[in-house]
Order: structure tokens, then C-alpha cells, then sequence
């Protein structure tokens, strides 16, 4: 009889935090900002795949992607052989002034993915997700000549000072840094679990777009709305989906008032979802993206895209010295071979996108089947590898403190893991989770959960 080797398990070979790693932690509390939060005690020091090894010889299973950022894993060989071979060419020439082919290449392969028959896209790159945001800002204001901007309450944009006033998630990214970006309002976010404005899981987003021309009839003017900016799936907010009418009505809502449609794509996008883009399981096609996170499997870069229309800024009033850096560019590419399915990565099928989209649907019914066993569970919801475990108190009200321990025991049990919303843990591991590692990360959660109970 043949016994089938057991799934590689996580390997805690110390306490947590080890000793390595609290002594690290000690001199970090003692030279980094202050702003920093370090929630959990890990310390990384190699990784392989979905497995993240601390300085203490700790193997963790992977399951938040370093904020859904890792896309390929850790090391993945792919993605350091494009990273190595651009090294050893040229490191830096800045795209602002000089054009490069490995950028250019990049840009081609993205529009691909969001141009329709007669309609051509551009793209800006740039560093980080918040760099993106405030490009898309700028380039609304400046195309439109209007000012105001609408974004939505739990969205989070980022920290800088234009995408913080965008942010509506949590006061402390705001308090004592005013004053911020002026000509901003914020919307209730069509959460079925939870809806806002009386409404109903099925009129929600009715709701919300009633509100909106609310807005306009007593406090906003329309036709000085540059832009509304939404996350087609939210992040920080709580992992959230909308319900299926929403975007559509808020494209027609857009075009109605000539007002620019923003989707930020920074967390839930590079097939995070299942598919490339989060907006893509509707029918909606937005003015403008923005892209990070998943791009470079963890290398710094970050992108703008927007119809050609839409990109009428003059030469010279946008740029960056650094980004679309040549290295993290290349790390794109290799992304992309991967999403796509240029590059096979073994276990994972035709491509990882197809591989989120199954093995993130095996999670999710997993997940729905052990609200019967627990029932502060209150809901599972997302798409692909994009799932968000909202706690509650048995009055179905969001339930912090428990989400935070059961946070923390899926960490003491060996599974990395990020909260997120109220009272939500997120599932955002590296988009080359197999069947078998998923089915790892589910006893471990199952385990935690019943020393809880």
C-alpha cells in the first residue's frame, strides 16, 4: 500500500517571537518610525513559494501576500531570473526623460488587458499605489477643469496628503495632519452584509446612487465633480462586494454629469479576483485605474492607466524620477507571464488567474460550510483569492476583539495572516496557492477557531 507523502505543514521551531526575532523587534522599536505598527511578532528572513521563514528558523504559511502584493509567492525562480538579468544591464535611467523598451513593452501588455474595439488607453507609472491615486486626481481635475472629488466611506487610497483626504476608512491616517486635499466628499460603500442608508443587501446600491444625486441637488454642485474614486471590490474596508447592479449604475451616473469614473485596483486587481482586473466581473468599463500592489510581485511600481481621451495633461506636468524603475519593471513583466499563463507555474494550471479564481472558490465554500460549526461567523464574502471573514457578537454586531484573537491564534498555529474593516480577517495569500496548501490554511484556521470556542 502506498502512503501518500502529508502537505508540507507550517514548522514552529520556537516560541513566538524567538529570540532573534524579539531582539530585532527591540532595536527596530528603537530606530524606525514611530508610526509603525507591528502587530504581529515575525521577523522574516527567506522565503519559498506560499512559505515565509522568520529569522528563528519559524516556517509560516503565507496566507495575506504581504497585503496581497506577493502575487508569485516568495522567490519565485521566474520572477528573479527577469529581476537578475535586468540588474546586470542598467538599474536606473529616468522614464521621465529617457523612453525604455522594457517600460514600453510593459505598458503595451497592460492595455491589452482594458482596451475595447476603438477606444486606446495610456499608462503612467509610478512607485506606489497612493502615487497612482494622486495621478488619477491630477489628471481628472486637469482634463475636466472641475475640482471636487467623491470617494467613499472605508475606502482607502492610500497615505499621502492627496490620497489620505481620498481615504475613508479610519480617522488615525488623518488626525493631526491637516489640512488636507480641499473639494472632497465622501458616499456610503454598497456593502450587502451591512447596508448603508436603510436600504437592503438587494438596494443598497440603489441607495448609494440616490444618495449621490441627493448630493447634488443640495450640496455638491455636478458640474463642478471632477471625479468619483471607488474600489470596485473594497480593500481595507472589509473586503467587500458590491452587489452586481452598482458599478453599472454608477458608470451611468458618471456619464450623465460628465464626471470622470476612477477605479482604484490596488489591492483587488492583477488577478487577484480571478480575473485581471476587479471591475472585470461586471460589464463597466472606468475613465481611469489604478494599479500597485500585485503588479511586480513585490517589487516598487505602480501604474495609471486612462483612456487616451482622458490623458490631455501637457508634456511636462506629471513625472517621477523613479518610476517604472527598469528592475521592478522586469519583475512585471515576469508577474504578468505568470497571470496570464505565458509562464506555467506548476500545480497551478493554465495560468494564475484561473488558479485564483478555482482554488479561491474551494476556499470560499470551505469557509461558508464552517459558519454552521461557527456561528460568530457572521459572513464570507469576496472573489477568487480576494476573501474577507467578517466576526460578529450574537447580535450580529462587528465583533473586533474576537477577530483579533482569532487573528492571532491562526498566527500562534503557524498561518500569516492581516485584518481589515471592523471586524473582518482578510484572505489575500500569493496567487500560486495550490488546492493542498488552501486545504493546510483551513485546518489551521478551523484549529484556531476552536480554541475559541
Amino acid at each position: 500500500m502506498t502512503t501518500l507523502p502529508r502537505p508540507r505543514q507550517p514548522e514552529l521551531k520556537t516560541s513566538l517571537p524567538g529570540p532573534k526575532t524579539a531582539a530585532i523587534m527591540e532595536r527596530d522599536s528603537q530606530h524606525l518610525s514611530t508610526s509603525y505598527m507591528r502587530p504581529y511578532p515575525f521577523v522574516p528572513d527567506h522565503g519559498e513559494g506560499v512559505w515565509l521563514t522568520d529569522v528563528d528558523g519559524n516556517t509560516m504559511l503565507d496566507f495575506f501576500a504581504g497585503i496581497a502584493v506577493s502575487t508569485t509567492g516568495h522567490a519565485h525562480p521566474h520572477v528573479v531570473r527577469a529581476v537578475q538579468e535586468q540588474v546586470t544591464r542598467f538599474t536606473h535611467v529616468c522614464l521621465t526623460d529617457y523612453p525604455q523598451e522594457i517600460t514600453t513593452s510593459l505598458a503595451e501588455r497592460m492595455v491589452k488587458h482594458v482596451e475595447k474595439p476603438g477606444e486606446k488607453w495610456r499608462v503612467f507609472f509610478g512607485n506606489s499605489g497612493a502615487e497612482a491615486v494622486e495621478a488619477a486626481v491630477k489628471l481628472a481635475r486637469n482634463h475636466t477643469g472641475r475640482s471636487h472629488i467623491i470617494s467613499t466611506i472605508g475606502s482607502f487610497h492610500g497615505r499621502t496628503y492627496g490620497a489620505i483626504t481620498l481615504t475613508g476608512s479610519k480617522t488615525k491616517y488623518k488626525r493631526g495632519f491637516g489640512p488636507l486635499l480641499p473639494n472632497v466628499s465622501h458616499v456610503p460603500y454598497p456593502n450587502p452584509f451591512r447596508p448603508p442608508l436603510g436600504a437592503t443587501a438587494e438596494t443598497c446600491g440603489q441607495a448609494v446612487i440616490d444618495h449621490i444625486e441627493g448630493l447634488f441637488q443640495t450640496i455638491i454642485p455636478a458640474d463642478e465633480v471632477a471625479a468619483i474614486i471607488i474600489e470596485p471590490m473594497q480593500g481595507e474596508g472589509g473586503y467587500i462586494v458590491p452587489p452586481a447592479d452598482f458599478l453599472p449604475k454608477l458608470r451611468a451616473l458618471c456619464d450623465r454629469h460628465g464626471i470622470m469614473l476612477i477605479f482604484d485596483e490596488v489591492q483587488a486587481g492583477m488577478g487577484r479576483t480571478g480575473k485581471m482586473y476587479s471591475f472585470q466581473h461586471s460589464d463597466v468599463q472606468p475613465d481611469i485605474i489604478t494599479v500597485a500592489k500585485g503588479i511586480a510581485s513585490g517589487m516598487p511600481i505602480s501604474a495609471m492607466l486612462a483612456k487616451e481621451s482622458v490623458m490631455t495633461w501637457p508634456v511636462g506636468s506629471h513625472g517621477s524620477t523613479y518610476g517604472g524603475n527598469p528592475v521592478a519593471a522586469a519583475a512585471a513583466h515576469a508577474t504578468l507571464d505568470l497571470l496570464e499563463g505565458v509562464v506555467k507555474h506548476p500545480g497551478c494550471g493554465t495560468s494564475l488567474m484561473d488558479n485564483a479564481a478555482e482554488v479561491g472558490a474551494y476556499l470560499m465554500a470551505e469557509l461558508r460550510g464552517m459558519q454552521v460549526e461557527f456561528p460568530f461567523i457572521g459572513d464570507v464574502r469576496g472573489e477568487g483569492l480576494f476573501i474577507g471573514i467578517e466576526f460578529v457578537t450574537p447580535d450580529g454586531s462587528p465583533d473586533g476583539k474576537l477577530r483579533d484573537a482569532a487573528s492571532m491564534a491562526m498566527f500562534g498555529r503557524g498561518l500569516l495572516n492581516l485584518d481589515c474593516g471592523e471586524a473582518v480577517i482578510r484572505i489575500s495569500p500569493p496567487l500560486i496557492l495550490t488546492r493542498e496548501e488552501a486545504a493546510t490554511g483551513l485546518a489551521l484556521m478551523r484549529e484556531a477557531l476552536r480554541s475559541l470556542s
